[in-house]
């Protein structure tokens, strides 16, 4: 599957690269662009930020231009957390990257490109772009790293592109349990209960009925049958070596 380029425009910190290939990583991003890295490429320190995702900063391509690094792409995106003047299309990312995946599956190359760390994108680098993509941020504090900048944007075209399945569901794996294994378990209750003195003679039949519904409510499965036997098996035997009287 084709994916959005990411274009860092002179990124200094190698902290901030590594940052931003594992952002990339996180949401199966992998083509890492950079423009004219400060201060030399490759840089000492971003393989241990990357956190594992070395294989983006291994395929990264370096450019000594803007106009270089976007000759290929027919759509660029520009991030900017600041109104430019320019006429141009304002998006949040979740639109951006729809439409980010609409131009991919017409076998488009797309591109988004985000600034330096202190300065972001300049206006003349923000009108090589078909659109600005800003984001959502509290006005009294608007700065986003350069690798959250990615990793928003990551997470919207996932979303887009119809990724974005939870890798665990919390559904119940176990077998529900068998009448038979809940008619064991109820006897077994009951009779434990019995014994401990829980029972008002005159209402025992009621409170044994309200317990095997609420019981039956929480769906017990196959492990959870045997986990409340072998605890009331445990209970008794702790009250059996207990010496009378003893709380």
């Amino acid at each position: 599957m084709s994916v959005p380029v990411v274009i860092l425009v002179e990124p200094q910190l190698a902290e901030n690269i590594g940052m931003t290939a594992r952002a990339m990583a996180n949401f199966g991003l992998s083509e890492l662009r950079l423009v004219a890295p400060r201060n030399g490429w490759p840089k000492k320190g971003m393989r241990e930020a990357a956190s594992g995702a070395t294989h983006v900063l291994d395929a990264a391509k370096v450019y000594a231009t803007l106009p270089e690094a976007v000759a290929d792409l027919n759509v660029l995106f520009a991030t900017t957390a600041r109104e430019r003047g320019q006429m141009k299309r304002v998006l949040l990312p979740d639109v951006a990257m729809a439409e980010a995946n609409v131009r991919i599956a017409n076998s488009e190359k797309v591109g988004v490109m985000f600034g330096r760390e202190r300065i972001g994108l300049l206006n003349d680098e923000v009108s090589l772009a078909d659109a600005i993509v800003t984001f959502p941020v509290s006005e009294e504090f608007p700065s986003l790293n350069l690798a959250q900048a990615v990793l928003l944007v990551g997470y919207e075209w996932r979303r887009a592109a119809g990724l974005a399945q939870a890798p665990f569901t919390g559904e119940i794996r176990a077998p529900q349990a068998t009448r038979e294994a809940l008619l064991s378990l109820f006897e077994t209750l009951e009779a434990t209960l019995a014994r401990a003195g829980f029972y008002p003679p005159e209402k025992r039949e009621s409170i044994a009925r309200n317990m095997r519904d609420r019981l039956h409510r929480m769906s017990l499965t196959e492990q959870d049958v045997r986990t409340f036997r072998g605890a009331l098996k445990a209970l008794e035997r702790g009250a059996r070596r207990r010496p009378d009287g003893a709380a």
